[in-house]
């Protein structure tokens, strides 16, 4: 489903060109659960940001489903983000002043959609991530988990094939954290969603069906993929009714 092939990438600091990612090539397949770890400063944030669309490479191509988007202009390029793309961030991300249920119903306000459509499917995003009984709370009013599960409902409420998650649990407690990735390995398995995440936190990327180890801008010769399941090889099951 993702391809990269021989991606660079540099970014200016100063007056000088600083490289992040060199000469990369990586295969995701449709269904996967990928961590990609590394230490500070070894392009995995900017590897989530290039394959989401957010950022573009240097040289190299980047095919999703054989389309290059590294070759679209800024509109096509939003256009397909808006379509394929669902963000988790560290941070959440949500507007403090709306509640639970206007910050999961922004991405349907560029849709056709009506507002009796809308409104279904926000009711059901938040019904799968459990906060059916806080649809009017904001996020002052929520925990950091529940905060977390805002912004997962949000990031699913267009039906993206693909979810990017940067440190989803960066910020939270273990229990909260072990139950986002929890719910986490649940899209991937009962709805076949693609996943990428980032993160430093072995015992996330224990959650994953395969581990990408990033070292100043290089996949690591030798455990660029490891399987941590014999699930790995097995494409999850789709549930249509489980999708919006």
């Amino acid at each position: 489903m993702i391809e990269l092939r021989h991606v660079s990438k540099r970014y200016k600091r100063g007056g000088q060109l600083v490289p992040v990612l060199h000469d990369l090539s990586l295969c995701v397949a449709r269904g996967e659960f990928l961590a990609l770890m590394g230490p500070s400063g070894s392009g995995k944030s900017t590897l989530l940001n290039l394959i989401a669309g957010i950022d573009r490479p240097d040289s190299g191509e980047i095919l999703i489903d054989g389309q290059d988007i590294a070759r679209m202009n800024e509109s096509e390029l939003a256009r397909w983000r808006a379509q394929h793309v669902g963000f988790i961030f560290q941070f959440y991300n949500l507007i403090p002043v709306l509640t639970a249920f206007e910050n999961v119903a922004l991405p349907l306000q560029l849709t056709s959609l009506s507002e009796a459509a809308k409104k279904a499917r926000v009711l059901k995003a938040l019904t799968m991530v459990g906060l059916a009984d806080r649809l009017d709370h904001t996020p002052s009013e929520l925990s950091g988990g529940q905060q977390q599960r805002v912004a997962i409902a949000r990031a699913l409420i267009t039906d993206p094939s693909i979810i990017v998650a940067d440190e989803p649990t960066g910020d939270l407690d273990r229990q909260s954290a072990h139950d986002i990735l929890v719910m986490l390995s649940g899209l991937n398995r009962e709805m076949g969603k693609t996943i990428l995440m980032v993160t430093h936190d072995p015992k996330a990327a224990e959650h994953a069906l395969r581990i990408v180890h990033l070292e100043k801008g290089q996949l690591e010769a030798g455990i660029a993929a490891v399987p941590l399941t014999p699930a790995a090889s097995v494409a999850p099951t789709q549930k249509t009714d489980a999708h919006f």
